[in-house]
């Protein structure tokens, strides 16, 4: 794809892959122009708004994608070929930082929200619609509206490489999800699931192990 040679975050190559979308179909159909540039993919309605983004190599970020930096925010490291789906939305604030692994596949409408610790996610994750991930809670003590009351956190998130997190689940603070764990749709991850567990529930709970 010609245009997809000019691409990148300035004015111009936004331009250029503005023009490059004249020629291709909508969602999905657009990630393979992602591999006509090392800089990847961005698309003109996504909003960059993180000063401390660092892109892999042919990565792919959808329509309205929002990527932001708070105050005293942390970075955001995407790895090579990560895809970003539309809708998705990913918030540093202070003391906390993404990074996520090479060939990870996050689809539409996820919420990312690093605030106090981190959230490293593995190579190879696969992340249906509708998920969230937050490195922190609110204080809740009597007496003070929520809203002002600080933030703390049990720690940050880690998946490990080759994690499936299923449709609307919810991934809190101080948790690590094993490598090759599954995580059924609408569970709410508030402890450690083992590598290769099959865990779903509200609190989640390992149901079972993979097997051959």
């Amino acid at each position: 794809m010609f245009w997809m040679r000019f691409a990148s975050l300035s004015y111009p190559g936004r331009f250029a892959t503005w023009v490059a979308t004249w020629f291709a179909p909508p969602y999905k159909a657009r990630r393979h122009l992602a591999r006509y540039n090392a800089q990847g993919y961005v698309a003109p309605s996504a909003n960059i708004y993180h000063p401390q983004l660092l892109r892999g190599a042919h990565v792919f970020i959808g329509d309205r994608a929002t990527i932001y930096q708070a105050n005293d925010g942390g970075t955001v490291k995407l790895g090579d070929r990560v895809h970003l789906h539309n809708d998705t939305c990913i918030e540093t604030g202070v003391g906390g930082s993404l990074k996520i692994g090479a060939d990870t596949h996050i689809q539409p409408r996820c919420q990312f929200s690093a605030y106090k610790a981190v959230i490293e996610i593995g190579a190879n994750v696969q992340i249906a619609p509708n998920c969230a991930f937050y490195s922190y809670a609110h204080s809740v003590a009597l007496g003070e509206l929520i809203q002002k009351q600080p933030l703390q956190t049990k720690g940050g998130i880690y998946i490990a490489d080759d994690a499936w997190i299923g449709c609307g689940a919810i991934v809190l603070d101080g948790v690590r999800i094993g490598k090759g764990a599954v995580i059924g749709a609408g569970a709410v991850v508030t402890r450690d699931i083992p590598d290769n567990a099959i865990a779903a529930g509200v609190p989640a709970r390992t149901l079972s192990m993979r097997s051959n």
